[in-house]
């Protein structure tokens, strides 16, 4: 089964929805580092959650979710990245301390919040920040919905060790294409049978038969999902030059070279004295600071 998100709606009503599966790109993520169980399982909620958010607010850009912690985990972190050659991409990292102990979102980061960044290619950033105060990840993002979207949603966000998935339903504004008024209820209830099973391990249209073989649904063309990161030399070099030639001159001097690693994808990037001039001129000549080394 492929990475994708489906979109989909219900005819004659004032509801959407939105279903997302995450099989290659999530192991792309795990197998990159050595995160426990607990760890990997709230990491592929929040990809889901990433793919699902992306795709509901229709970003050309960068969405990124951080859930901060104030206990043994400090950061759940996701990327999507939109517009993209053969679909949008996907990241994430965590940041714990030890080995964690509990399974849950509130054993392991211990409140905190959420913040929900939406970095548009063209036009303003915007950051809107909920309590992680709910017993799980789902429960958090509907309070983000109701107060920054301010239309009534539901999501369901499920991992184990192989996948990654989730759905999301939307209660749009009434309007007269709205014929079904006890549609919503109705649609909630039918969802919330959904199992871990079904969502993770049955192909898209089979779930979605499972759950609405009632109602009228109309798909549309599924959005592909993959593994990226937007690390690159010349990126991780433009981030160096934000330390000023004398910090990196001392550290050349210290260590022979300089050495970086991308967190998200484990790449390794070396610079040695000979590449200093080349750092320092992408400092001269303005160039964006690129990627944040976490």
């Amino acid at each position: 089964m492929p990475d994708q998100v489906q979109r989909f709606l219900f005819d004659a009503t004032a509801v959407r929805g939105e279903l997302v599966q995450l099989h290659q790109s999530y192991q792309e993520v795990l197998n990159r580092h050595d995160y426990p169980a607990p760890i990997e399982r709230l990491l592929g909620e929040l990809l889901a959650a990433a793919a699902l958010l992306t795709a509901t607010v229709k970003l050309d850009g960068t969405l990124t979710l951080e859930a901060r912690g104030q206990g043994q985990v400090s950061l759940l972190m996701a990327e999507c990245n939109t517009g993209l050659k053969g679909g949008d991409q996907l990241r994430a990292i965590a940041r714990y301390q030890q080995q964690p102990e509990g399974e849950t979102l509130q054993q392991l980061l211990g409140g905190g919040q959420l913040v929900i960044t939406l970095d548009p290619y063209k036009g303003q950033r915007y950051q809107g920040i909920v309590a992680l105060n709910q017993d799980n990840l789902a429960a958090c993002l509907e309070s983000y919905f109701a107060s920054s979207e301010q239309l009534p949603s539901r999501l369901w966000l499920m991992a184990d060790a192989t996948a990654a998935g989730g759905l999301l339903l939307q209660q749009l504004p009434d309007d007269h294409h709205n014929k079904d008024a006890d549609a919503w209820e109705r649609i909630n209830h039918l969802a919330a049978t959904l199992s871990q099973d079904e969502l993770l391990h049955l192909d898209q249209h089979e779930i979605l038969h499972r759950l609405f073989h009632e109602e009228t649904v109309r798909v549309f063309d599924p959005q592909p999902l993959s593994f990226g990161c937007t690390c690159s030399r010349e990126r991780i070099a433009d981030a160096l030059a934000s330390l000023g030639e004398a910090d990196l001159r001392e550290m050349l001097a210290e260590q022979g070279n300089i050495t970086t690693q991308c967190h998200f994808c484990n790449t390794s990037y070396t610079f040695d004295s000979e590449a200093l001039p080349d750092i320092l001129k992408s400092k001269a000549d303005g160039a964006p600071s690129g990627t944040t080394l976490h």
